[in-house]
């Protein structure tokens, strides 16, 4: 589908997301079954209470609630005194039930925002709640020679899953997607959950209408679904906007509707009539009791929480004099930040914390990339913060320079070993023996005689090349600055 007009220009796009994300608990959310389902067996996952045997009873895993508790916190949220679990009759085959136990009215975090920076503008996206559910199962699509049909996995069925819900606040693609990674950011952070794209432990649906500019009245609501990455997020809306406009600008009227976004071809396509919340008919869950959520509890959980990730990007650039792209990208994840401050204290000396900063962001992101991993961090290459400490104090004392310290780093990449013992045991020392070095130039510029009479002649790159047959005789361990002053001294000598 193609516009020859930005649909900008007439209407404004009014977005909300619903985002689910699984927690990281070791049982479901209403039985004692293990939760990580992934890469296992269809339907070994499964026990009475989640299939919902007659004589089964749920019981609310109390992590899971204490996780929720905690990613309201981080996001602002006001936790209530009183929370409760409703049941929404779910009319489809994925939950065995019949019905899912959800929140509905009460749920453990309303309100909060977030501040975003999307398109170069600032915007505050408001949360409207954040409440705790089990998860469905999964239906699986086959086509068997053109008779299509579809087989369900119950191991998801179960899993805790915290839905957290904005206000209409997003108005481009680039904004949901700036919102999202912000979110699975902190979610990770405090540790509540891998948010996993891949493994569907982040999912998000969103919510799309348009209205002409100045209009107050909401446009008809469209939900897609399916979307699961940050791509298809925004593809999906992309290609939504642009539908709707085309629904509109030809006189005609959006229905409400929930539609699936399809990768392969980057279009949304109709799945069935969007419905309300009178047609799940909630009622309170009368196998689980309303829930005081005691102070003492949200107290010890806001002391929990880790330092997060604005903050402490801020003081990085206040304590160690980073940039702030440096300081964003040493604390995109909680790991990454933590092996940079455990660095810099074994280094010892604030002066050096910009040269941590810049093996890391540099020679040391470049070896974790090579493991084909986005959640790759440090400790999977086993090369610790101690090895970054010493590499930096090694070519601080000058006991190796920079170029060696490379060939050091990728020695201690494939071994293991610390950069000192690889120093000691490779005889990488840089040499420093003035009359050794000066024996080396006077051979190389012996050697070279067309380069010296270019430096002669005023060509300095002359200098550059001759530094660089010293460099590569002594093996890379001989200081560049000092061996070109040798080596002018030594030709206008």
């Amino acid at each position: 589908m193609t516009t020859t007009t930005d649909p900008t220009d007439k209407y404004e796009v009014v977005i909300g997301l619903e985002v689910h994300c699984q927690l990281r608990t070791q049982s479901k959310m209403f039985s004692d079954c293990p939760r990580d389902y992934f890469d296992r067996e269809p339907n070994t996952l499964i026990d009475p209470v989640t299939l919902g045997l007659p004589g089964t009873l749920p019981v609310i895993n109390e992590q899971a609630v204490s996780y929720t508790i905690l990613a309201g916190l981080a996001l602002g949220c006001r936790i209530p005194e009183f929370a409760k679990f409703d049941r929404k009759n779910y009319p489809y085959p994925d939950l065995p039930k019949g019905y899912q136990i959800t929140q509905y009215d009460q749920p453990f975090c309303l309100d909060g925002e977030v501040a975003i920076n999307a398109d170069g503008r600032e915007r505050t996206v408001r949360l409207e709640r954040i409440h705790l559910e089990e998860d469905t199962g999964r239906l699986l699509h086959r086509d068997d020679g053109g008779k299509g049909y579809s087989l369900i996995d119950f191991n998801r069925a179960g899993v805790p899953l915290m839905e957290l819900v904005t206000k209409p606040d997003l108005h481009t693609s680039e904004e949901a997607v700036v919102f999202l990674r912000y979110l699975r950011q902190i979610f990770r952070y405090t540790g509540v959950s891998d948010s996993d794209l891949e493994k569907g432990s982040f999912r998000c649906d969103a919510n799309i209408s348009l209205r002409t500019h100045g209009a107050q009245e909401l446009g008809a609501k469209v939900e897609i679904k399916n979307m699961n990455s940050f791509r298809s997020v925004q593809r999906a809306i992309e290609f939504e906007i642009i539908r709707q406009a085309a629904v509109l600008d030809a006189g005609g009227t959006v229905e409400q509707e929930t539609r699936g976004f399809v990768d392969g071809t980057g279009e949304t396509v109709s799945q069935r009539s969007k419905e309300g919340a009178h047609d799940y008919r909630y009622f309170p869950e009368p196998d689980l009791p309303p829930l005081r959520i005691e102070t003492a509890m949200v107290d010890e959980l806001r002391a929990s929480l880790p330092e997060l990730p604005r903050a402490r990007a801020a003081r990085f650039e206040s304590a160690y004099g980073l940039s702030r792209d440096e300081a964003r990208t040493l604390t995109e994840t909680r790991q990454r930040a933590e092996d940079y401050e455990a660095a810099v204290t074994l280094v010892g000396d604030l002066d050096l914390a910009s040269t941590v900063a810049h093996w890391l962001i540099g020679d040391i992101a470049g070896r974790i990339n090579e493991l084909g991993r986005a959640d790759a961090e440090l400790i999977d290459t086993g090369i610790t913060p101690k090895h970054i400490a010493q590499l930096v104090q090694l070519v601080d004392e000058g006991t190796i320079t920079a170029s060696t310290a490379k060939d050091v780093l990728g020695f201690a990449f494939d071994s293991g070993d610390l950069p000192e013992t690889i120093v000691e045991e490779q005889n990488l020392k840089q040499v420093t023996d003035v009359h050794a070095i000066k024996d080396i130039v006077v051979t190389i510029i012996e050697n070279n005689p067309k380069a010296v009479d270019d430096y002669r002649g005023g060509k300095e790159s002359a200098i550059k090349f001759l530094v660089g047959q010293v460099m590569r005789e002594t093996k890379g361990r001989t200081d560049p600055n000092s061996a070109a002053d040798l080596i002018k001294t030594t030709i206008d000598s």
